[in-house]
């Protein structure tokens, strides 16, 4: 009689217990790290490549395909990426639940959106275009107008933007430590702290995105050596591409394809809206006026459209903006320091349709991580009301067109 009782309770335990294994099983972090990273002595995951087996870009000129990579960011643990993981995926993270980071990073759209600016919790679109996450562990300067150094420093700001997440710190403590499943992961991947701290999110979001590798397109298997995986017109596109005539690899250095830098090109905004100041703000420089990062071109063909406020909606025309002639879309009355690099090339319609030609083969998507089919929140892993709300918007252009001025919000964060 007392084994019966003991054993009943012993079942009444394991059904009404946060922690019980049927509960934490749903939400198990990895014990291994992602494709192409290596577990170390030390359980961290450290990132191999072939380019580490080059020597620097020093000496060897622009463009040269068998070049070191830069510095970059790894080193977190199996669990703490895959916490970063749950947590890009969860709508949790935004105030009321409706758009999580996933939403304007999305992996089968260059970790973009499809979008010329994207949409926040508000429902109208924000200052810029959501620019693509792939190989973001090699890039030290975050954010169109490069305002953040870190991708620790850059998480805050989505997330506590009014026109993009707007989340508050508090609210966004209070939902993971009233979570019991993110309250167990959190300790499983942050085994020295006892509570779920801001700092924790922002290292997970970092150790996530730092894991989205793509370094194995059909320009790499070239560029190692295996010389048919491009085929004689992605060849000339590439040479028209580094030529000191295009200049294209002058700031679109291989292999990241972009050399971290910002520039200001002129890039010409959508009719209607007013002039995108860029860095000029972030370092109060006025010779910085309509300066932006320099992109990567990897995955380039997923990632449309594109400038930082999604001007040109196909590659032609944003390849053709180069060859127009240098400031060819200043608006009348600006003055712009155009970058040195930017300039007539006077190119072919033949030679502007190699380089689109050979954008892409810079396209690799082979180490895209598993999305999550559900989030401990219990929200949609990417909320379909927000996906609604994308279709109607790129259904709608004349609608858009005729609200421009009034969607014309003071340029926060918009990425």
């Amino acid at each position: 009689m007392n084994k019966l009782f003991i054993y009943l309770l012993i079942i009444f335990c394991f059904i009404i217990s946060p922690y019980s294994s049927a509960q934490q099983g749903d939400f198990v972090l990895a014990e291994n790290c992602p494709p192409s990273f290596e577990l170390t002595e030390q359980g961290v995951c450290r990132l191999l490549t072939r380019y580490q087996f080059y020597s620097s870009v020093q000496n060897k000129g622009l463009g040269g395909t068998r070049t070191n990579l830069p510095a970059h960011r790894d080193g977190f643990t199996p669990a703490q990426i895959d916490l970063g993981r749950y947590l890009f995926f969860d709508p949790a993270l935004s105030k009321d639940g409706s758009i999580s980071c996933a939403s304007c990073h999305q992996p089968d759209k260059g970790f973009s959106d499809d979008l010329d600016r994207s949409i926040g919790i508000t429902g109208k679109k924000v200052a810029r275009s959501a620019p693509t996450l792939w190989n973001v562990a090699f890039v030290d300067k975050f954010f169109w107008d490069v305002r953040a150094n870190s991708l620790e420093e850059q998480a805050m700001g989505p997330l506590f933007d009014p026109l993009e997440m707007a989340n508050t710190p508090e609210q966004l403590l209070s939902t993971l430590r009233n979570n019991q499943d993110y309250q167990a992961m959190f300790a499983q991947a942050f085994p020295q702290q006892p509570t779920v701290e801001l700092a924790q999110v922002y290292t997970a979001l970092t150790a996530f995105q730092t894991s989205l590798i793509s370094l194995n397109s059909r320009y790499d298997q070239y560029a190692h050596g295996y010389h048919q995986a491009l085929t004689k017109n992605e060849i000339a596109g590439l040479n028209v591409f580094r030529s000191f005539v295009a200049r294209c690899a002058e700031c679109h250095q291989p292999p990241l394809f972009t050399n971290n830098e910002i520039a200001v090109i002129g890039a010409p905004e959508p009719a209607g809206r007013e002039l995108d100041i860029g860095a000029e703000k972030t370092y109060n420089a006025p010779k910085l006026r309509g300066a932006f990062k320099v992109p990567t071109l990897r995955n380039i063909t997923k990632s449309a459209p594109y400038m930082h406020s999604g001007r040109y909606d196909n590659l032609r025309d944003a390849v053709k903006f180069y060859n127009d002639g240098r400031g060819n879309s200043i608006p009348e009355g600006e003055e712009m320091l155009i970058h040195w690099h930017i300039s007539e090339p006077n190119l072919t319609d033949d030679e502007l349709d190699l380089i689109v030609e050979f954008l892409g083969t810079l396209t690799d998507e082979s180490l895209t991580p598993q999305m999550p089919t559900k989030v401990p929140s219990g929200l949609p892993v990417i909320d379909e009301k927000f996906q609604l709300q994308q279709n109607q918007s790129l259904s709608s252009n004349q609608q858009v067109q005729m609200n421009q001025k009034k969607n014309n919000t003071a340029m926060q964060s918009g990425e």
